[in-house]
Order: structure tokens, then C-alpha cells, then sequence
């Protein structure tokens, strides 16, 4: 029996389907396929037809902003022409750490499928074949990832969940970059060029929140630049090697460099703050290639003016994800995760959002 469920995400139509029952051979706990859409008219759009599927013996929980079953809102997808990656410039989003709420339950052998228009989120207006793959591990995406479903059925041991993938040509007609967004070429000028004189707008913001934002934005100023002096005083003690591991002079560079950025960004360009978003587990998010809108969600409002996921560091966040000023992603959220992260991977904690606001806020004091 098949159910079906449709709803639109963002600017993008997205079609949900839950599946009672699935085709696919058990070869992993968890298994994503791609497939492009092949509706009337789709044909070239960009679009692909994602679909995931517990395939174990047991119900998984699946961290539903790891899927784009609600829309994308995270660069979840690998997309390369001709060998090259292709961008992802649609929104990246600060966030509480996942609670029950944020997981979906797949029952045994169960899938849900949704469409997505890839190139409403990837820098796909040219042509050509590109090479498409959803690029999310079981670690981030199942709760139950590192425990065994076998445990969980009969006690017994077994491997940790396993999640597979495949990789899929996608052929694009191409067309002209959207106005609505700018390419990397356009973008060059942007630190660069003149400065507005650090001038502040609003949208949908109360004047409370106005006031808010404009001692936010001094105070993001004020963290980023101390974070700027840090690093160039060559400081490599615990405040560099808890966020960002262990030092080496081509990390330390780049990361003198982000914080060189996110100081003179904060302190010199125009910024527009847009108060309009109500998701409440949200605290902001942006465009990347679109310097300097920040969007203020409902957990914002709830944030301290200072210290841990505050109003000042979540301005820091942000503006570390904007293109020309580090071009971060969103590998995890939370203070426990971004150290776990800095141990295990320095590289993708330089490139991580939650890392550059924790060095920033420096919450709790460290030398």
C-alpha cells in the first residue's frame, strides 16, 4: 500500500512520498538512490528524484536536516561538472542541536522519496552533464549510528549501520545564472570595494529587535577583532587547539585570514537584517553568495547578548559563511560536537561555522 504526501519547500516544489514497503536488496542498513526526475518537462531542469530506505530490521531515526525531505536547507549533495566541484548556494542555517522532534522514524523496510530541484540550490546554469551524489554519512544522519541494529532485535553483535549511496549523470540544459543570485565572479569585489561605512538596515525587525541587532553586531565586532589580535600574536595555546586542533602554519594562516575577514566585515560593510523568519529551533541563516542579509530566526531572540550561542557570536557565524569572507559550511552544531570535530578532523573545523563562533566567543576562558 503506498501513501502519498506533497508539500512546497522554500521556492522549490517538493514531492514527498512515504512507501509502505521497498524493492531494494538489504545490502545496507540505511540506502539513499538517486534517480533523475523523469516527469513531463523535467528533462534537463536539474531535478532528481531522492529517495531513502531502512532496509535493516529495525526502525532508524533519521535527522531530517540531513534529507531534503523538507526542503535543502545544507550543501548535502556532492555536484561536479567536469571533474569540478560545483557550489551550493542556497541557505545554511545556525541551529539548536537535534532533539526528538528534528529525527523521522523509517519502520523496517519503509522509504520516503521527495523531488528535488538541485539546481535551485547548486551553481548549475551551465550546461552539461554533471555527476551527482548524496554526500551524508550514517554517523550524521541516523541517531542509532554506532550502535548495531542486530543488538537492538536479538542482543547479538553485529557491524556498526552502514549507509549506501550511488552516484548519478545528470544532464542540464544550462541557461543564465539566476538574478536572484551572484557567482563567484560577481562577488570578487565585494570585501574589496567600497566600503558603506558600516552602515546597518532592517526588514520586519520591531524596534526592540533594531536595538538588539545594533549592540549585537558592535559586540560581534568587538569578539572577531580580539579573535584577529589572538592569531596575530602567533598564540597557539588551548583557545586555538580546542576549536581548531593541532596547529599547523597552513591551517593557522587560513584562519588568521577568516578572522581578518569576519573583523572587517563586521566592523565596514552594510549588513540588512531580516526579522521575518519564525522557526523556532533556528537561530539565523544566509545565503552565502549573498553578503551581508542575515535572516534572524525565533531561537535568536532567546540567546544571551554575550557568551555561549549568543546574539554577538551567532553574527560571527553567520558572516563566516559568506563566500568572500571564509566560505564555511555547517559540519556540526554544539560546543561538544566542534571540539570533537577540531580532535578528529582539523580541516573540516576550519571550515565550520560553530568552530569560528566558539574560538570568537571563547566561552568558557581559554589562553
Amino acid at each position: 500500500m503506498v501513501s502519498v504526501q506533497k508539500w512546497l519547500a522554500g521556492v522549490t516544489c517538493l514531492a514527498a512520498i512515504v512507501i509502505s514497503g521497498s524493492a531494494f536488496a538489504a545490502r545496507a542498513d540505511i540506502q539513499v538512490t538517486l534517480q533523475e526526475a523523469n516527469a513531463k518537462g523535467d528533462a534537463g531542469a536539474g531535478k532528481v528524484l531522492y529517495t531513502i530506505s531502512n532496509t535493516s530490521a529495525a526502525p532508524l531515526h533519521v535527522l531530517k536536516w540531513e534529507t531534503p525531505l523538507n526542503g535543502v536547507s545544507g550543501d548535502i549533495f556532492s555536484v561536479a561538472l567536469g571533474g569540478q566541484p560545483v557550489r551550493y548556494v542556497g541557505r545554511l542555517v545556525k541551529r539548536k542541536p537535534a532533539t526528538d522532534k528534528d529525527y523521522i522514524t523509517l519502520k523496517p523496510n519503509e522509504s520516503r522519496a521527495v523531488e528535488v530541484d538541485l539546481s535551485a540550490y547548486y551553481e548549475m546554469y551551465r550546461g552539461g552533464q554533471y555527476v551527482v551524489k548524496y554526500k551524508q554519512t550514517a554517523d550524521t544522519l541516523v541517531r542509532e549510528a554506532g550502535s548495531t541494529v542486530a543488538a537492538k532485535t536479538s542482543g547479538a553483535g553485529a557491524s556498526a549501520i552502514t549507509l549506501e549511496t550511488n552516484a548519478i549523470p545528470l544532464t542540464v540544459n544550462g541557461g543564465p545564472p539566476p538574478s536572484s543570485k551572484q557567482t563567484s565572479g560577481d562577488l570578487l569585489g565585494a570585501i574589496t570595494g567600497a566600503v558603506a561605512g558600516g552602515s546597518t538596515s532592517f526588514a520586519s525587525c520591531s524596534n526592540s529587535q533594531k536595538t538588539a541587532l545594533t549592540t549585537a553586531r558592535g559586540d560581534a565586532t568587538t569578539i572577531a577583532t580580539n579573535a584577529k589580535s589572538y592569531l596575530n600574536a602567533n598564540n597557539t595555546g588551548s583557545r586555538y587547539t580546542w576549536w581548531f586542533g593541532a596547529v599547523t602554519s597552513g591551517r593557522y594562516a587560513t584562519a588568521t585570514s577568516h578572522y581578518a575577514n569576519i573583523s572587517s566585515a563586521l566592523g565596514n560593510q552594510s549588513y540588512k537584517f531580516d526579522c521575518s523568519c519564525a522557526e523556532a529551533d533556528t537561530y539565523a541563516y544566509v545565503y552565502p553568495d549573498q553578503p551581508y542579509t542575515v535572516y534572524l530566526c525565533g531561537a535568536y531572540w532567546n540567546a544571551p547578548a554575550n557568551g555561549t550561542d549568543s546574539k554577538a557570536g551567532t553574527l560571527v557565524h553567520e558572516t563566516s559563511h559568506f563566500t568572500v569572507v571564509a566560505g564555511t559550511g555547517d559540519h556540526v552544531y554544539g560546543q561538544s560536537g566542534a571540539h570533537s570535530l577540531a580532535t578528529s578532523d582539523p580541516a573540516s573545523a576550519l571550515d565550520n561555522a560553530d568552530n569560528h563562533e566558539y574560538f570568537a566567543e571563547n566561552t568558557p576562558a581559554r589562553q
